[in-house]
């Protein structure tokens, strides 16, 4: 049976008691008065209450159902918006191509597609996930990390389909946690400026990797860097990120493990699998 038909049937004998119990009321109180009465009317009013409590939780629930998938929407929407874009940036590319071939511009053709090349590289890894959020989000990091001249490295080797928390809060992780690598890589005076990400899975749950080659996070913040407030960037309006991170993961069985050296600061994500949660 369907959970729709389930609730249907729980919200309908629900109701049935509520009236029931409100004409059981009526009644007590339209009879003339007995010391029993009294008990009967703590049994109707417990009973009552239990009916109404559970009315509200199932509003509750349905209520959060509707704002979880307009939510899912949009962001289905959003991933659309971007690949329609994508796909009429490639028509335009391989018009330019067609036209350097019809020339006999071969090598300007190699020239120009090999940014192409890349690009779609890129777009192909963001999309390996059946998680269509965490696949817009990396996918407007690559972006991001373009523009700002930062060699974003992606590769995915799980599909998430067993992750035990909503989508939209493997984002806020992921999110907080590459805006902050990506500040900091793009800190760096000389050299590449480097982000990875590698997003894994093992029989007990998934691990996503996180590294950029910006300058060498203290050992002494490594206790410190995931409390309200507290945050590497001497600039105002830091300090909340991490701190949302580490609030989603423990309320998620989840994990946060921080290496810093001179080369490259790496956060390692732990979140177990929903079967390993009840072991």
């Amino acid at each position: 049976m369907k959970k729709k038909k389930v609730y249907s049937i729980i919200i309908g004998i629900d109701i049935l008691q509520i009236v029931v119990g409100l004409i059981m009321l009526v009644y007590v109180s339209m009879t003339e008065y007995n010391p029993l009465y009294n008990y009967l009317i703590l049994t109707i009013g417990v009973m009552l209450a239990c009916g109404i409590a559970l009315l509200v939780c199932f509003y509750t629930l349905g209520h959060k159902d509707d704002t979880n998938l307009l939510r899912n929407i949009r962001e289905l929407e959003n991933l659309n918006t971007t690949l329609r874009a994508q796909r009429h940036d490639y028509l335009n590319h391989f018009q330019v191509v067609y036209g350097l071939m019809e020339l006999e511009e071969y090598e300007e053709a190699r020239k120009y597609l090999a940014p192409v090349y890349k690009d779609i590289l890129k777009v192909g890894k963001a999309l390996k996930t059946s998680k269509p959020a965490v696949n817009a989000l990396l996918q407007a990091k690559l972006a991001e990390a373009e523009q700002n001249g930062i060699d974003f490295y992606l590769e995915v080797r799980s599909d998430l389909s067993q992750l035990p928390m909503e989508s939209w809060n493997l984002c806020k992780v992921l999110a907080n946690i590459l805006d902050n690598a990506m500040k900091a890589a793009g800190e760096r005076a000389d050299g590449e400026k480097k982000v990875e990400v590698v997003i894994s899975e093992s029989a007990e749950g998934y691990e996503f990797l996180i590294r950029n080659n910006g300058p060498q996070i203290p050992k002494e913040m490594f206790g410190e860097i995931f409390k309200q407030g507290v945050s590497t960037k001497k600039e105002n309006g830091h300090g909340m990120g991490l701190y949302i991170v580490h609030k989603i993961l423990a309320e998620h069985a989840g994990t946060v493990d921080i290496s810093s050296t001179t080369e490259w600061t790496t956060f390692a994500v732990a979140i177990r699998k929903a079967e390993q949660h009840a072991m």
